[in-house]
Order: structure tokens, then C-alpha cells, then sequence
């Protein structure tokens, strides 16, 4: 009875005791026969509440706690994941992960990476926030942030909602080279997406607006919010088409981030290795305007793709990745490394379960010196993108178009709304047409852009 007891007892999950939980997992790796493990350990509480015209639509809370294990028998893997942290469990999950990893096929590039890798330091990038937040407040948020909206003008009718986001959590990470590391950290969010009516036609508009911070003091007021919720909307009333025609358009932050979220697309290891990427084999060599310098900043303090090591162990840093329009880097893990013959970036990614692959940081277009008002000023006729629509992107090679609305340039100014149109052209060559980009980076995800002005693209519509 006495030994059935001790198979039962649950292995110390105390936040002080996942730097033990994950060596005890480790050394029952070791015995069951693996030649390399490692092991990520998360817990953390979320909370998310949608309120809709003033009442509560959906809410949700959980705390939970999640471990994954990746094993190795020579260049054979398994990745598994539980939630049920009793030894007797986890004895039974490193046994059936080993069982599985002898099973798949032998991949000559896959382990772990050299112990000389593993981060050194353990930078505090000021990721997390202490504050706590009853269910009462963060309802009262979204509450507010919509009521804001829906008073701003009477053509605001109606409303998709508004919703208040938290999270805290903690992240361990250890692996069988002796590195342990872990981190902390939290997020506040609140969105708002209000629904406008023009009065002499009944046509209706919908936008958005929402703002994402690691600290709950930086958010901005639930008011702020709201009410740039409602002016993106109020100004996409009497919106119509345009005539096709070749003209410049200046993308704004939203929808500049989108393109650069497809030049991080094409520098991932994965797609290059693949030969997916129409940036293979462009190292080196000029693929954007001058103006476009490019930086992935793993060690940005309080960023919110920040952390002090990557889902492998090895040190975040500040790469370049396009430095005055020419490719620098690539974005890598140890695997797609090793698939081109290069070093990681520090850009593994990890989720619970899940086999490292790579990810963004903080990946920003390093901003310039004009407003959004004056590169708007330089177009003579012209499209403002503020949102794109669909996915029509191939990224081996680069050819580009997708849905759009936005504002017609007329003479430096925006003089209508548009919508159903679509822009084409082709990524290699509108990162090389970016003739301006603006002053105004604002982080709200991992990937962030100011205002960039691409010299000319097709534009399709009546």
C-alpha cells in the first residue's frame, strides 16, 4: 500500500518547484532510454470577457498548467504533452513518448542544439505586471469601451462588441545539456468593433480598433478606445468603388505591418528550406528601397514578443534582418539552421506539445521622419489602404493581391471612402517601391510597421 502511495504522489508543481519537476522528468527520460530530452513547462491564468450593446456575451476563465516532451532515441523524436502532473503519469507519458520516438522515421538534422548554445543570461525584460484585476473590472472595461463608442455619434447603431483580454503566466524551460531557464508574463487587451449606419440610405459600416499592452497601466483608456473605434467607422460611411488604374498607395500601420508580416513569412527558415520563399538564396543581395531597415529584437524590454531565451535555450538578440534594403538574415531555429547550412537566430518558437519552429520576436520596420498626414500630402491621386481582405499571396513567388478598403488621395487629401477593390503587384518589387515610411511605429503584436507609401500598384475596380 505504502508503494502505491508513493507512484501517486504527485511530483512538486509549486511555481518554486517546476525547476525540479522538470529535472525529475528529465532523469526518467534518461532511464527510459533517451539519448536527449527537453522539456517546457507553462501555467498561467486567462481571462476573457465580450460584452455586446451594454450586456455580457461570453466569458471565459481559466487557470492552467500544461507540460511538453520532446524525446530523442539517436535521430529519432516525439513530442507529447499533459496536464496531469502526477509521477505516475508522467512516468507513463516518458514512457510512451520514447516508445513513439523509436517508432518514426531517423532525420539525420534533428536533436538538440550544441550545449555551448544555451543562453548565458537571464535578462529581467520587464514582461510581466503584478496587478490583478477582479472579474468585475475587466467586465466594466469592456463595458465602458463600447458604451464609449456607441455615444460618440448617433450614426453609430449598433455594435460587434467589445472585448477585455488578460493573461499571466510562467514559462520553464529545461533540457537534458543541464540548462534550466524561466520567465514570467503577462498581457492586458481591449478591442472594441462598433457598427455605423449612414442615415439617408441605411447602408451600414463596421470597424475596429484595439490596443495590446504588457502592462495594465500603459493601456489607454477604455474610453480612448473606444472612441477611435468610432471614428474608423463613422469616416468608412458612403464608401463606393473606383475606376482600375495604376496609382501609388500608402498602406497605414495596420495594413504596412500585414506586408511586413509577409516578409517575415519569406525569411522563415522553414519556408526557405522548403524552397517556398521567394527570398531563396537573396542573402546578401538588395530586395526593398533603402529606406527599409528591418530589426527582430528578442531583448526589447517589455515587448510583447519578448523573452530572454528562445523555445530551445538558446539567448534571444537583436538581429538584422534587411539593413537599408538589403537581406541580412534569415529568420532560424536549430533545424531550418541546419537544413541551410546556417546558425539559429535565437528564433525558436515553442508551443505546449509542439516541436520548436520558428517565430517572430519584436519584428519592426525601423520607422522614418514623416508623418502619416505628410506622406498622404505627396500623393496626387491615389489609395489609403486601412484594411485588406482574403489571402491572395504566393509565396514562392511573390505575386500579390488581395481585397482592400480605404480612402481615395485626391490632392494630398482623403476625399472618399472606397471599398471592393482589390490591389495587386508583386512583393519582390513593392518592397523595392517603397518611396516613404512614416514616424509612427506602434507595437500592438510580435510584427509592427509605420505607415509605408508604395510607388505605384494596380488597383481594381469598376
Amino acid at each position: 500500500m505504502l508503494q502505491q502511495q508513493q507512484a501517486e504522489c504527485p511530483v512538486d508543481t509549486a511555481h518554486s518547484g517546476y525547476a525540479q519537476l522538470a529535472a525529475d522528468v528529465l532523469a526518467m527520460a534518461k532511464r527510459a532510454g533517451a539519448t536527449a530530452a527537453d522539456i517546457v513547462v507553462a501555467d498561467g491564468d486567462t481571462f476573457s470577457v465580450q460584452v455586446r450593446v451594454g450586456a455580457v456575451d461570453r466569458l471565459t476563465k481559466a487557470r492552467e498548467k500544461r507540460l511538453g516532451l520532446r524525446l530523442f532515441a539517436g535521430h529519432r523524436s516525439a513530442t507529447t504533452s499533459t496536464s496531469d502532473f502526477s509521477r505516475a503519469s508522467l512516468e507513463h507519458l516518458v514512457a510512451e513518448t520514447y516508445a513513439l520516438a523509436k517508432a518514426v522515421v531517423e532525420d539525420p538534422v534533428s536533436g538538440l542544439p550544441d550545449p555551448s548554445q544555451m543562453a548565458p543570461d537571464r535578462p529581467d525584460l520587464d514582461l510581466h505586471d503584478e496587478t490583478t484585476l477582479d472579474a468585475e473590472s475587466q467586465i466594466d472595461w469592456a463595458k465602458r469601451g463600447e458604451a464609449a463608442a456607441l455615444t460618440a455619434d448617433p450614426r453609430i447603431t449598433n455594435s460587434e462588441g467589445a472585448e477585455f483580454d488578460s493573461s499571466s503566466g510562467r514559462v520553464v524551460l529545461a533540457n537534458s545539456h543541464g540548462f534550466i531557464g524561466e520567465y514570467r508574463s503577462s498581457s492586458f487587451s481591449l478591442s472594441v468593433s462598433p457598427i455605423a449606419t449612414e442615415p439617408e440610405t441605411g447602408a451600414m459600416q463596421r470597424d475596429a480598433w484595439y490596443e495590446v499592452q504588457r502592462k495594465f497601466h500603459k493601456l489607454s483608456s477604455a474610453e480612448s478606445i473606444g472612441r477611435e473605434a468610432a471614428r474608423r467607422t463613422l469616416r468608412r460611411l458612403g464608401a463606393r468603388k473606383t475606376t482600375t488604374q495604376r496609382v501609388p498607395v500608402v498602406f497605414d500601420q495596420e495594413t504596412a505591418g500585414s506586408l511586413l508580416s509577409n516578409l517575415c513569412s519569406a525569411v522563415s527558415g522553414y519556408g526557405l528550406y522548403k524552397r517556398a520563399s521567394f527570398l531563396l538564396d537573396q542573402l546578401g543581395h538588395t530586395i526593398a528601397s533603402d529606406l527599409i531597415t528591418v530589426f527582430d529584437d528578442g531583448r526589447m524590454a517589455g515587448g510583447l514578443g519578448s523573452r530572454p531565451f528562445d523555445g530551445e535555450g538558446l539567448a534571444t538578440r537583436k538581429n538584422t534582418i534587411v539593413e537599408r534594403g538589403v537581406l541580412k538574415s534569415y529568420l532560424l531555429d536549430t533545424y531550418s539552421g541546419k537544413k541551410l547550412g546556417l546558425a539559429s537566430t535565437g528564433n525558436a518558437s515553442r508551443s505546449v506539445g509542439e516541436s520548436p519552429s520558428v517565430g517572430p520576436t519584436n519584428f519592426y520596420l525601423v520607422p522614418g521622419t514623416k508623418s502619416s498626414e505628410d506622406i498622404i500630402g505627396t500623393v496626387k491621386s491615389g489609395l489609403y489602404v486601412t484594411e485588406l481582405i482574403g489571402f491572395g499571396i504566393n509565396m514562392v513567388t511573390g505575386d500579390y493581391s488581395r481585397g482592400a478598403c480605404g480612402f481615395w488621395i485626391e490632392n494630398g487629401e482623403l476625399t472618399y471612402p472606397v471599398e471592393e477593390i482589390t490591389i495587386a503587384g508583386n512583393l519582390k518589387q513593392m518592397f523595392k517601391d517603397i518611396e516613404l515610411v512614416g514616424s509612427d511605429l506602434v507595437f500592438r503584436g510580435r510584427i509592427a510597421s509605420p505607415t509605408v507609401k508604395v510607388a505605384e500598384m494596380m488597383v481594381a475596380g469598376n
